[in-house]
């Protein structure tokens, strides 16, 4: 019986200096690469070795076409069962970048005062919009104080679950540990904003100072990230004092008028040479109840505020607005929801500006 063929042996030769030949085997081969660290596995895996965090969506899944959430492209994806996309188009674009804006990340509570030292410019609407937008749009607590000793009327732009106001959170604060307790305090609206109130009675308010102030937007930023604070008309008094000296940003509200133009730069001259010119150099200016024609040169309005502060912002005239009461963010029109999110955008993008290693202010202290 014949032996079964033996399998043929792959042998290669190289010549040695005496000319004779040596066997080269691929494994010595390999062996003596990976000691002189000339394996291209071997400086593969030196430059750099895969860990768990390369595997991301970015970075391994394939992209994805962008789908339109509304107008007419949305119109025509939605009819073609999506075999026509044509993506978004720039204006939803832009709007999502302001919503990715308007939701920045906020590092502990940011104290936001809106100011105006003449009446009817519409402050505590733009108090109540913006705080509507940014509670609509992100996922933590945004809430409204009143800090109007004049009776403010924010609590009655929202529908009230309790007729308890600030002097009541004032006089109860030791016995508020967590947010369950000061939700009895607060009115939600349907955005998720809460609203401490006013007292109707100015003779109550008027007596609230600095210090109460303080008292109270401490127990707040132990419980928010927003605190959106409406102030009086009076600068000087002790109460605007107060939240003037608490704010972290400023919103300066002025109306389509010459008049109000001029008190609202005045406001910002007064802050600047009263030690606030970080606070006016990170302002947003807010251009009020503008409609379509106007004998002001809105424009020229909008580059010298532009000079004096981070950003300017025109909000259009809006019936449903005007009629001063509570309104729903749904109900405005299109452009008017659109440039209040300019407005949360405008007022996000400075949430930062003062963060460790920025090169600016260290932030404000109520311990100061």
């Amino acid at each position: 019986m014949s032996n079964p063929p033996q399998r043929a042996k792959r042998i290669s030769a190289t010549a040695t200096q005496g000319g004779e030949l040596e066997e080269f085997s691929p494994l010595r081969s390999t062996l003596s690469e990976i000691g002189d660290g000339n394996s291209p596995r071997q400086s593969r895996q030196r430059s750099h070795a895969p860990t768990a965090t390369d595997f991301t969506s970015e970075r391994l899944l394939r992209p994805r076409s962008e789908v339109p959430r509304s107008g007419l492209r949305w119109l025509i994806y939605r009819v073609t069962g999506g075999r026509i996309n044509l993506g978004p188009s720039q204006a939803e674009l832009a709007e999502r970048d302001m919503v990715a804006r308007a939701k920045a990340r906020v590092v502990g509570c940011r104290r936001i005062a809106v100011m105006s030292r003449k009446g009817g410019v519409g402050k505590t609407t733009t108090t109540l919009q913006l705080g509507h937008t940014f509670a609509s749009h992100r996922g933590d607590r945004v809430i409204a104080l009143d800090g109007n000793p004049d009776a403010g009327s924010l609590a009655y732009r929202v529908r009230r679950e309790t007729t308890a106001t600030i002097t009541d959170l004032l006089r109860n604060r030791d016995s508020i540990a967590r947010y369950a307790d000061i939700r009895a305090y607060t009115s939600q609206a349907a955005t998720r904003l809460e609203v401490v109130a006013a007292d109707d009675d100015p003779s109550i308010t008027e007596g609230l100072r600095e210090p109460d102030f303080y008292s109270v937007v401490d127990l707040l930023e132990h419980h928010y990230n927003l605190v959106l604070m409406d102030t009086g008309t009076g600068v000087l008094e002790s109460a605007a004092k107060g939240i003037v000296e608490l704010a972290d940003q400023l919103v300066v509200v002025a109306g389509p008028s010459l008049d109000t133009a001029r008190t609202a730069m005045s406001t910002l001259d007064w802050l600047g040479k009263h030690g606030h010119a970080d606070l006016v150099a990170n302002a947003v200016a807010v251009i009020n109840q503008v409609r379509a024609k106007s004998q002001l040169d809105l424009d020229r309005v909008d580059e010298l505020f532009a000079e004096r502060v981070a950003a300017v912002v025109r909000i259009p005239w809006d019936p449903v607005l005007e009629a001063g009461a509570e309104a729903s963010i749904e109900e405005l029109a299109p452009a008017t929801r659109h440039t209040y999110l300019e407005l949360a955008a405008a007022v996000a993008d400075g949430f930062n500006i003062d963060a460790p290693g920025q090169g600016s202010r260290p932030r404000r202290s109520i311990a100061q």
